[in-house]
């Protein structure tokens, strides 16, 4: 089964909805990306649909876009 990867910038919303997600899905069922660290994953999560962090990709695809932090724009600066 793929897992589920969870998109974030590093600002507090990010984090404190990573913590969540992890509580909620288990640390081994989502990859985290840390978008400010490696932004060589950021046309990935483009092509996946997000448009804003904190976000998580589904593995059926679905994007949940999580309490509004910053838009892709605002990430890639």
């Amino acid at each position: 089964m793929r897992k589920s990867v969870f998109y974030h910038a590093g600002c507090p919303v990010c984090v404190s909805a990573e913590h969540d997600i992890i509580n909620l899905v288990g640390a081994d069922n989502v990859e985290i990306v840390h978008l400010s660290k490696d932004m060589s994953r950021f046309d990935e999560a483009e092509k996946a649909g997000v448009k804003s962090v904190p976000a998580l990709v589904t593995p059926s695809g679905t994007v949940l876009h999580i309490n509004f932090g910053a838009s892709m724009a605002d990430v890639k600066g």
